[in-house]
């Protein structure tokens, strides 16, 4: 891995380099998200049907979009009982840590004025869950529990199938295991257009969340506004804040674990060790050369993969939260002193046992994450996400006579005239 001291001009490079990572940065690919979004609002099923074909090779139908329960029991027929197991468990953490998030409607009442706040789930919620290559039963759980914690009525999820018209047993079974109601077999930006405008076999959404190539996240761009999204989803990425108390064995392997995603995938080491620096480096040559994605890896650290050596932990913060990583580990001498400056990361991991995969898997904070940059303004999927909110206002006669006509000299300094005349009409004689 590339090597660099942290300067204001290395951390101005590197920002730039990682923000051309972001969706907003592919129009090249808008035009043609455009086009099927559009077929699929006129011709509906049509068009999925035909798109299924030509993207993925699988002739699907009415008959056969929606995955049976035929299917679902022969997927856990497939699935290794120790996978399911892990499954469960991970579930059980997931669904514990959701629950704190709970919010509950609130109402306060004095002097005849009842003020409150109604919490509300939403009704639908859809699931995007990538296909072809990546088998990703661990985003069906962070997706679709704290939707089901939240008290949504409806999730149904989408998944490409392969040529055969089959999804993958580990996907089908972890959906059942979390709790969807449907599943269909569709994927790409068609099924995002499926889901935010509805076609005849699958059903409109409230929202649409779910990670997936840029196809769907330029597809959820595009239909947002008609329907909710959880948020347009970046390259993975990986920054660790070392020092010289760091085991860069360690460092180097977490790295990887996400310099493997993609080769747009970043991994970032900032260190005031420049002896940790050139161990993990060498630490990294080591596992690229006996790791099964090597040639992924490689392209990943060659594109965007840093270790910066800064002058003193103070600037190695500061580049921290201006980078405000997806995933950012501490690994120093005291990480909970650090924990507490950092104001940008979507998900903070600390101390040396806790390794990024800890949280993808098992831990049970969700790893559906804000990327580039975008963790300095939002946050992780979480209940609150598939909850709204309605403000409640009840005053009586008495509680608005006290205040009427201040109401009525706001309005008339706003030129509302029927403003005032809504609150004067009820006190005039």
């Amino acid at each position: 891995m590339r090597i660099l001291e942290l300067t204001e001009n290395t951390k101005s490079d590197l920002l730039e380099s990682l923000l051309k990572r972001s969706p907003n940065s592919y129009g090249e690919y808008e035009g043609r998200v455009n086009a099927i979004i559009d077929e699929v609002r006129e011709k509906r099923d049509e068009a999925i049907f035909a798109f299924t074909e030509k993207f993925d090779g699988a002739c699907i139908n009415a008959d056969n979009i929606l995955v049976t329960e035929a299917e679902i029991e022969e997927a856990y027929t497939q699935v290794d009982e120790k996978l399911l197991a892990v499954i469960r468990k991970a579930l059980v953490n997931i669904r514990k840590y959701h629950e704190k998030q709970l919010q509950n409607s609130w109402f306060t009442s004095e002097d005849g004025i009842i003020l409150g706040q109604k919490v509300t789930a939403l009704s639908k919620v859809g699931v995007y869950v990538p296909g072809g290559k990546a088998v990703y039963p661990s985003s069906v759980l962070m997706n679709v529990i704290p939707a089901k914690v939240a008290g949504v009525e409806r999730i149904i999820m989408c998944t490409p199938p392969d040529k055969n018209g089959k999804v993958f047993a580990s996907t089908l079974v972890a959906a059942k295991e979390a709790g969807v109601d449907e599943i269909y077999k569709v994927g790409g930006a068609q099924a995002v257009a499926a889901m935010a405008f509805g076609t005849e076999s699958v059903p409109k959404v409230d929202k649409i969340v779910g990670p997936g190539n840029i196809y769907v996240a330029l597809a959820k761009k595009a239909v947002y506004g008609h329907v909710s999204i959880d948020s347009i989803a970046g390259p993975s990425e990986i920054l660790v804040l070392a020092d010289e108390t760091a085991n860069p064995r360690y460092v180097a392997a977490d790295l990887l674990s996400q310099a493997e995603h993609d080769e747009m995938a970043s991994a970032i080491l900032i260190t005031t060790s420049a002896k940790l620096a050139k161990q993990v480096s060498a630490e990294v040559d080591q596992f690229v050369a006996v790791l099964s994605r090597s040639e992924i890896i490689q392209k990943s650290l060659d594109n965007y993969g840093y270790i910066l050596v800064a002058e003193n932990m103070e600037d190695a913060i500061d580049a921290v939260n201006e980078i405000a990583s997806e995933h950012m580990e501490i690994v120093t001498r005291d990480p909970f002193h650090i924990m507490t400056k950092i104001k940008n990361a979507g998900a903070i991991f600390i101390g040396e046992y806790s390794s990024e995969p800890l949280g993808d898997y098992f831990a049970g904070p969700n790893h559906v994450l804000p990327t580039n940059g975008t963790a300095k303004f939002f946050s992780p999927l979480s209940v609150d996400d598939f909850i709204k909110k309605s403000s409640i206002i009840s005053y009586s006669r008495e509680a608005l006579e006290k205040v009427h006509k201040d109401i009525e000299q706001f309005a008339e300094c706003e030129r509302l005239t029927a403003h005032a005349n809504s609150v004067r009409v009820r006190f005039e004689e």
